[in-house]
């Protein structure tokens, strides 16, 4: 009997970036132990995507290039969930595990606020599309994750704001090229060795530059651009 197709499920991961320094820094935290997916592994704040997300009201948009990204090589009955509300996914995952707040709350409005309390309004504006990977077929758990960036500077954060959750542990602040610190799934490395390079070329991090997408075929790798 062959082996049941895990389908993989829409994800998001926002990959912070202080420039203050000569090097730039990335935050990343470990996965819990008991986490079936990437356990004991350092990575960026992320998860799957809530089937409301895209429903959540923002205070600004995306910028119309990272929209136009965001919609290749997905289906057009999916496409709302893809743009806007991986976006938000990104930004309310990182609210959820490092307590980090990319926009506001709002709690003037009974009916959007959430058993957490007062509901996230996210600041969409500023985010990058960078990356997108998914989970090859092998694995028990499967996800299609779009990485978004951005810099602490213009979201007003302080880095030492951060503070460590059920979810991810040990956060911090890591130079963009080190290996060697904590232990990163492979896929992670890549897409900081390419954000590294992009980086390097274009310190701003502009909007319109092509996304890398990662994905295997018949156990290989493949890195494409969208």
């Amino acid at each position: 009997m062959r082996p049941r197709r895990v389908v993989p499920r829409d994800a998001a991961s926002l990959i912070l970036i202080d420039s203050s320094g000569p090097m730039p820094k990335v935050l990343v935290g470990r996965r819990a132990a008991a986490h079936r997916f990437m356990p004991n592994l350092y990575v960026f704040p992320g998860g799957r995507r809530d089937p409301g997300d895209h429903r959540i009201k923002a205070l600004d948009a995306l910028p119309a290039p990272v929209v136009d990204r965001l919609a290749r090589r997905v289906a057009k009955r999916r496409l709302a969930c893809a743009r806007h509300g991986l976006a938000v996914t990104a930004l309310r995952e990182l609210y959820e595990e490092t307590g980090l707040l990319i926009g506001r709350l709002d709690d003037q409005h009974d009916d959007r606020t959430t058993s957490h309390g007062p509901a996230l309004l996210p600041a969409l504006g500023q985010l990058r599309y960078v990356a997108r990977a998914v989970t090859p077929a092998t694995s028990p758990m499967r996800f299609d994750t779009r990485f978004f960036a951005l810099f602490t500077h213009e979201a007003g954060i302080d880095p030492a704001a951060v503070r460590d959750s059920r979810e991810l542990e040990d956060l911090r602040w890591m130079a963009i090229d080190d290996r060697q610190s904590v232990p990163l799934p492979a896929i992670t490395a890549t897409i900081l060795d390419d954000l590294a390079a992009r980086l390097a070329m274009d310190p701003h991090l502009s909007f319109e530059p092509g996304v890398p997408f990662y994905y295997t075929v018949r156990g290989r790798f493949v890195r494409t651009m969208l």
